[in-house]
Formats: C-alpha cells, sequence, structure tokens
C-alpha cells in the first residue's frame, strides 16, 4: 500500500457518485477501506455502490455522516470534488475539524504514482480511448488496474482491479481536464487526444487550455502520443518522445495513421500504419471517423509496451464501447434510438456524422440538452452549427450542474435554437418530449448531452418501441 495512504482506515467521499469518484470509492473498498459518502440524488452509480455495501445519504447534513468516520478522524481520509460548493455542511465540517482532507485529482495521482501509469488526456475521446486501451491489455493478459469516465460495455463497470500492485503493474488513467486535475498525474505513458477549448469558466482562454495541457506533456516520462489536430506550447521543455496520429495519412512519412477506412457489413474496417508496424482489416464495432482515430491511439499504446498485433486486432473486434458513446438503446425495422455524452460541439457534430454516415438515407431527430450556461455562452454559434447536422432539432432547456441561472441571466438555449438550420426545430420541456415525439413519425432518434437528457433514454424506448 502506498506510504501516504498507510495509515488511512476510512474514506468518506463528498460527490460520491461521480464517475470519477465512485471508481476510487470502489478501489478503496476492494482494497480494505471502510467507505462511504454523500451525493446530491440517488443515480445508478450510487445504487450500484450501494449494493456492494457502501453506505451512502442524500442530505447535507453531518449527523448523516456514519459515526465510525466521526470517532476515527486521524485515519480518515475525506475525498472531495472541485464541483462541491465551498459552504458544502459536510466538507466545512471536515476542515474544521482538522481532517486529511483531498481532491479526487490528487489520490488518483497517488495511486498511479505506485503503478506504470498510461494517461489519456484530452477535450474529447479519452474515456473511449482510456477504456480502449484498457480492454486491450485485459484481453492480451497484461495485469492492470483502470480508473475509467464512463461505464464500459465489456465490464460493466469504469473500474478495473489490478492482481497486483507493483512496479511492474500498469494503470490506465483518464486524465481529466476540469480544473486543471491531471495536473496531479505524472504518467509513463501519454495520449492526448485534442485540446480544444473547453472549461472556459475555470480556464478563461483558449490559450490557457493549450498550456495546461503543455504543462501535462511536459510531466510525461517517457512517450507522450500526440493527435495531428492538438496544440501545444511548442516552446516547452517536454522531454517525451512525441509522436502524431490521426485517422488520415500525414504528408511526410513522420506520425501514426488510420488507411483503407470502409464500411464492411455496417461496421468500420481500417488498416493501422507506423513506421515499425502494420496492422490491416482491423474491423471496430463501434462507429464513426473519431473512434478510429482513437483506436489508433490504443493501438500505438499496446505496440509500445509490447502487446502482439494479433492480440491487439482480436481486443478491438471485441470492444464494445463505453456506455452513452454512441450507444444503441433500441431498433427495429422503423426506428432505431442511439444516446452519446456528447456536451461540447465538436463531440456533437463527430457523433452526428458518425449517425448520418451509417444511415445515409434516413432522417435524424437529435434531442440535445445544453450542459452548462458558461457552455452555452462560450459555444452557442458552435452549437448551432454541429446540431444543424440534424433533420430535426428537440432542444431541452440548459442544464445548469453546478452553475444558477441567476450568474447568467440573459444565456438562454433559445440563443442556440435561433441559429439552427434544421428543417425542423423545436425547444421543448423535459417533461413533454416523449409525448411530442410520439404524436411525430420518426426513423433514427439520438438523445444528446451529458445532463439529465439520460433521464428520457428509457422513457423514449417505452413509448417508441412497443
Amino acid at each position: 500500500m502506498f506510504a501516504a495512504l498507510s495509515s488511512i482506515q476510512y474514506v468518506y467521499f463528498i460527490g460520491i457518485g461521480g464517475i470519477g469518484m465512485s471508481a476510487l470509492a470502489r478501489w478503496f473498498a476492494a482494497n480494505g477501506r471502510t467507505v462511504a459518502g454523500y451525493d446530491r440524488s440517488p443515480s445508478a452509480l450510487t445504487q450500484t455502490l450501494t449494493q456492494e455495501g457502501i453506505a451512502i445519504h442524500y442530505d447535507d447534513q453531518v449527523e448523516a455522516i456514519p459515526l465510525v468516520f466521526r470517532e476515527n478522524k486521524a485515519t480518515t481520509l475525506v475525498v472531495y470534488t472541485p464541483a462541491v460548493p465551498v459552504n458544502h455542511s459536510e466538507l466545512v465540517y471536515f476542515q474544521q475539524q482538522g481532517y486529511t482532507i483531498q481532491k479526487r485529482a490528487a489520490v488518483l495521482g497517488i495511486i498511479a504514482s505506485s503503478m506504470r501509469c498510461i494517461a489519456v488526456a484530452g477535450t474529447h475521446g479519452k474515456t473511449t480511448t482510456s477504456s480502449m486501451i484498457a480492454h486491450i491489455l485485459r484481453h492480451a493478459g497484461v495485469d492492470c488496474a483502470a480508473f475509467l469516465g464512463g461505464i464500459t460495455q465489456n465490464y460493466q463497470t469504469n473500474l478495473l482491479l489490478n492482481k497486483n500492485l507493483d512496479d511492474q503493474t500498469f494503470v490506465v488513467v483518464e486524465a481529466d481536464e476540469f480544473d486543471r486535475s491531471f495536473l496531479q498525474l505524472h504518467p509513463e505513458i501519454a495520449v492526448i487526444t485534442s485540446t480544444d477549448a473547453d472549461h472556459l469558466d475555470i480556464y478563461g482562454s483558449k490559450e490557457e487550455v493549450a498550456n495546461s495541457y503543455t504543462a501535462f506533456a511536459a510531466q510525461v516520462k517517457s512517450q507522450l502520443f500526440v493527435s495531428l489536430h492538438t496544440h501545444l506550447n511548442q516552446s516547452a521543455k517536454i522531454t517525451a518522445q512525441t509522436v502524431p496520429y490521426a485517422n488520415l495519412p500525414f504528408a511526410t512519412d513522420k506520425g501514426i495513421f488510420a488507411t483503407h477506412i470502409r464500411i464492411e457489413n455496417a461496421k468500420f474496417v481500417f488498416n493501422y500504419v507506423a513506421s515499425a508496424h502494420s496492422i490491416e482489416n482491423i474491423v471496430m464495432q463501434i462507429p464513426g471517423q473519431h473512434n478510429i482515430e482513437n483506436a489508433v491511439a490504443a493501438i500505438s499504446v499496446a505496440l509500445h509496451i509490447g502487446v502482439a498485433p494479433a492480440a491487439i486486432k482480436e481486443a478491438l473486434a471485441t470492444f464494445g464501447g463505453v456506455k452513452r458513446r454512441f450507444e444503441y438503446i433500441a431498433r427495429n425495422e422503423n426506428m432505431v434510438l442511439i444516446d452519446d455524452y456528447a456536451h461540447h460541439p465538436t463531440e456533437i457534430e463527430a457523433f452526428l456524422t458518425a449517425v448520418k454516415t451509417l444511415y445515409p438515407k434516413r432522417k435524424v431527430t437529435a434531442i440535445f440538452q445544453p450542459h452548462l450556461f458558461s457552455r452555452t455562452k462560450d459555444f452557442y454559434k458552435e452549437f448551432a452549427v454541429a446540431l444543424s447536422l440534424a433533420d430535426r432539432l428537440v432542444l431541452l432547456p440548459i442544464y445548469p450542474a453546478r452553475e444558477l441561472q441567476s450568474d447568467f441571466p440573459h444565456i438562454r438555449a433559445e440563443i442556440i435554437l435561433d441559429l439552427v438550420t434544421a428543417k425542423e426545430k423545436y425547444l421543448v420541456p423535459d417533461n413533454e418530449v416523449v409525448e411530442f415525439l410520439k404524436n411525430k413519425p420518426n426513423d433514427i432518434i439520438a438523445t444528446i448531452g451529458a445532463g439529465s437528457v439520460e433521464n428520457l433514454i428509457q422513457p423514449l424506448a417505452r413509448a417508441l418501441f412497443v
């Protein structure tokens, strides 16, 4: 066990239902710690944690903290996320009582430092890419842990547990750029999938976003794979070997890329090309040019650490993707319902392009919920362009998450809707979407977003696929 955590017997999470926090909670529980926590509301993740024996409550009250945590301050670690308000009663209590308190990212950094860390950062694609890498390693029999930002279809979890814990064991980590969390990591190998501007409420400018990715790159110990469209500060002292990758051939003989991309039997197929290796006829279950690019990065990492090309090809053919990333929810001869977590314009464009590539002659209805007032303010024009790829747009009101409408009095979903050029476009309250679509002809339906739009998925499936 880690020296920094060796004396910790109890771990309490504030915001335990988050995808990253829940993985840490399960890791500590699997390693013999007593774990409990608070979250704002129940979810599928908190239900799973409860079923695994982790106590969770949903009222911000100090009295709700299990007594064992309040009686054992010296051996209790408190973990929280930056999304927790500074005036959160339980957080304030732990601060006033002098508990050991760490952000989620710092704790993940401590865990990752004890193993051979493979970190995947980027505005888009990091969940799928890190999940691909973890699946390839697991399929090839390489001992590894994985802390992922989504629920993998293959393993139905966001956490893979390693068998051993030593300096030869790999850990695959999704490196989150929010609040500069990824700067807690010093990986042996890293992938940066993209550096598009996001979280400008945190960073302030796209230049500062790039600077943070550059700082992350400078912490890589061994080898760094950087995508073709990634922009880093070239004057920075990046000591790791840098290799660009993409889903298209480069103009020079440098770089790693895919070629001969085609669709066969409704699946994407491609060849992988690098200076030292080539792998032909790789079949992907998950669609999209963007996922081919993710696969190129994952293949490159696996080859770098010695996984055989044949094992990589076999693994990718069985990779089922990640929940809420181009996830088929229901389909019959007349309709298809697909769900995707996309909440940035670039992600939405990639997702809708993939949908229309697979279904070129069918009409697409996009149900989108903007996530955060600040992101809507920063990217409403780009959202409108991406959503105009749909034949019909059903736009939901903005999901505020950690933000308050009063801080953004003039930001509404209508500023996106006004600029969308789709043939049909509607602003519909969340609780009216199902009835709205029941009364219309439907073909391909896509639910898109990172907020409560997720709660519409099963009601739509029940109402439309009878």
